[in-house]
């Protein structure tokens, strides 16, 4: 039951932070703090070996679906730098300000910390980055970092654990774990993806299909952490690989998944950020002798370090590479002092950085003695999330607002559009008429008519899209003809309830029309979309 009210809860109050001003993570997350003190509401403890493997996987993989390979490739060297080095960077500043900072608390448990909190989420990259409209290479390099920082992250937090325990950690030897974990995660990726999608394209049923592709996280995960590699990896490759090539999948397969994993995205979402907010008295409760402002006072330096943090690494790491390499000044645009201010102001944390500060272990030397100050880890970890999420998730849409970016090109990306649905539908006319010279495609002509209409509608949708309003009602074309379809469409279907409700017909027949239906206005809508 209580699982049942989180992810009906959540879903309810993400679905009213739709037509909120107010992202809808920070309403869960504020929705899921006031919750927590409701009497006999129960404790929502995140359990990592839950979140990492069961959680992480499905969102890892419906947002790198969602990306593009080519453009990740394209920005490869800022996602590295982020993912790779920013990570390594904020372990080690934050890891030492929190020693400085934090009175009795060792290096070692200062650098698990830094580990911990070094991550931004991708999560809540990806929702302030579909809610405030970023421009598309530094959504790009948002969505590139976010899906590959968590592999680095959980491989330094390791190394900084096994000092912290000891069991003995070195550089050399974390910088070895490290190439394992990366390396190994790849090639499961690598060895992974081309049988995956060779099996995707030969099931002919699509519930089957969609079935395997709810798997397709969980095993590449699983097989990644079978072999002690990076599981985020794993899943990452195998997901841009199969998100490439969907275009070699049957087309209700797509429909059907492209649905599926919406409304997988929707709850998990929504239940993860209503989650870092009932943490809140599981966090507190364990606080002890660093109650009150002495608390209060390391979690905001935390925070301001962790902010400046990623102001210190992303401007060099925007403009050091330019001026040292004359290769990287011919190919590239010259980039402004606003793109890093975004970048580094959006590096929220999430449910990852909860997962694994809950992680840490109980004791250090063989159990001999308690994990230090591991209560005061799982605060200050806590507030750096809620902290990120509430000052940089509220103020980024302004900030953009305020640093006047170029909005889309609406009317160059329907040109684009328009030009390559022509070369396409001149492609497909070429084929149709060679097709009906021969003998064995002949048709009546009034269906050989209905295939040239159905072609040159699709052709001259997008040019249409282009044209000027109807001064009557202020629609489109476009409008008009998607407005007039589905009242057609709806007078059908109404004919077809009737004659089920008069016993004409039977109710397998009426999910056949209705089914036929349901599809040519799908046809209508994406022709008009």
């Amino acid at each position: 039951m209580p699982l049942l009210l989180l992810v009906a809860g959540s879903a309810a109050i993400a679905a009213a932070g739709r037509r909120s001003p107010v992202p809808a993570p920070l309403l869960l997350v504020a929705a899921g703090l006031a919750v927590s003190y409701v009497p006999g509401v129960p404790d929502y403890t995140l359990e990592p070996d839950v979140v990492l493997p069961l959680l992480l996987p499905p969102l890892l993989y419906t947002s790198a679906t969602d990306s593009s390979y080519l453009d990740l490739r394209a920005q490869k060297r800022p996602v590295a730098l982020l993912s790779v080095g920013y990570v390594l960077f904020a372990t080690v500043v934050v890891g030492w300000a929190a020693y400085v900072i934090v009175p009795g608390l060792p290096l070692t448990a200062a650098l698990v910390l830094g580990a911990v909190v070094a991550p931004p989420d991708a999560v809540a990259a990806s929702a302030v980055a579909r809610r405030v409209g970023l421009p598309s290479r530094i959504t790009t390099i948002l969505q590139g970092e976010s899906l590959l920082n968590d592999a680095t992250a959980i491989t330094a937090y390791k190394v900084a654990v096994a000092a912290a325990v000891g069991e003995g950690a070195s550089w050399g030897g974390g910088i070895r774990e490290f190439l394992v974990a990366a390396v190994g995660g790849v090639a499961v990726g690598l060895v992974l993806m081309a049988p995956l999608h060779w099996l995707r394209t030969r099931l002919t049923e699509p519930l089957l299909q969609n079935t395997l592709s709810l798997l397709i996280p969980f095993v590449a995960y699983a097989a990644a952490e079978q072999f002690h590699a990076s599981g985020v990896l794993a899943v990452v490759v195998v997901a841009l690989y199969l998100g490439h090539r969907a275009w070699e999948v049957d087309f209700a397969t797509r429909l059907q998944e492209e649905a599926v994993w919406k409304m997988v995205a929707f709850v998990l979402e929504s239940a993860v950020f209503a989650l870092i907010g009932l943490q809140l008295p599981v966090v507190l409760r364990g606080l002890g002798e660093y109650e009150g402002i002495d608390a209060v006072r390391y979690a905001v330096a935390v925070f301001l370090v962790v902010v400046a943090a990623r102001f210190l690494w992303v401007y060099p790491a925007t403009f050091l590479p330019r001026m040292l390499s004359a290769r990287i000044r011919t190919r590239e645009e010259n980039p402004t002092w606003r793109g890093p201010v975004v970048i580094a102001w959006a590096g929220m944390r999430g449910v990852v950085s909860l997962a694994i500060a809950f992680s840490i272990p109980l004791t250090v030397h063989h159990g001999e003695e308690p994990f230090p100050q591991r209560d005061l880890i799982l605060f200050l970890t806590f507030t750096t999330v809620i902290g990120t999420l509430v000052v940089q998730g509220l103020t980024l849409p302004p900030l953009i607002r305020l640093l006047k970016f170029p909005g889309r090109d609406v009317r160059a990306e329907t040109l684009a559009e328009a030009n390559a649905q022509a070369q396409a539908s001149r492609v497909a006319e070429e084929r149709l008429e060679a097709l009906l010279g021969d003998e064995r495609n002949a048709l009546p002509p009034p269906l050989a008519d209905r295939l040239r209409t159905v072609l040159e509608r699709r052709r001259n949708a997008v040019w249409e899209r282009l044209g000027q309003v109807n001064p009557v009602t202020g629609e489109t074309v476009d409008d008009t003809y998607r407005r007039l379809s589905r009242e057609m469409i709806s007078a059908e279907r109404e004919v077809f309830v009737k004659l089920r409700d008069g016993r004409h017909i039977d109710d397998e027949m009426l999910r056949t029309l209705l089914r036929r239906l349901d599809l040519e206005e799908a046809a209508a809508f994406r022709e008009a979309a």
